[in-house]
């Protein structure tokens, strides 16, 4: 969202993302719509619509606030692949606890929308910020980019129901350690 919004504007936006947070939770990703995320939240379609392009823009911004202003824990371990996998434990730990938006996400983050394009390179951005931050001083951007790439992936099977989100946690332990093996 833009950091030019009015007071009114930003309050709109909030009302908008926690009504489509609770229809999400009430209704499954599939039945939400902009339309009825914007009664839920007391305003018109239009002003929905204006702030959010489309339900796959509404579930990446969920996502991303839920990344960004979730609990951060600083990676915990004595060797990077212990704090790799302490971040990829995270994230899949929070997808896990909301599944509704964890699905609504997976299939928002292929779309195509340019809303939804701006969001995803702000979350990768992320993912390879924790990434990086765990690795520490051998961190190099291949390591960083395949370690995103394979959770990427993971995050795929799991968004098509091959996978639970937590037994990818648990599967990423050993792609991580196998990615990093000699940067341990």
């Amino acid at each position: 969202m833009s950091s030019s919004m009015t007071a009114r504007q930003t309050e709109t936006v909030e009302r908008l993302l926690a009504a489509g947070a609770e229809e999400l939770r009430v209704t499954g990703a599939e039945a939400l719509t902009i339309r009825t995320v914007a009664g839920r939240a007391g305003v018109s379609p239009a002003t929905a619509y204006t702030y959010f392009a489309s339900k796959n823009h509404l579930f990446a911004e969920l996502f991303w606030r839920a990344v960004l202003t979730g609990p951060q824990p600083a990676p915990v371990g004595a060797t990077p692949v212990e704090r790799v996998c302490g971040v990829t434990r995270h994230l899949t730990a929070l997808l896990a606890a909301s599944p509704e938006l964890a699905a609504g996400t997976t299939a928002a983050l292929l779309a195509t929308d340019a809303d939804v394009a701006r969001l995803r390179l702000r979350i990768g951005g992320e993912f390879a910020a924790r990434f990086r931050a765990a690795i520490g001083d051998a961190a190099d951007d291949v390591l960083v980019e395949t370690l995103a790439l394979a959770f990427s992936g993971a995050l795929l099977q799991a968004g098509m129901g091959l996978l639970t989100y937590t037994e990818m946690g648990e599967r990423l332990d050993a792609v991580v350690a196998t990615i990093m093996r000699g940067n341990a």
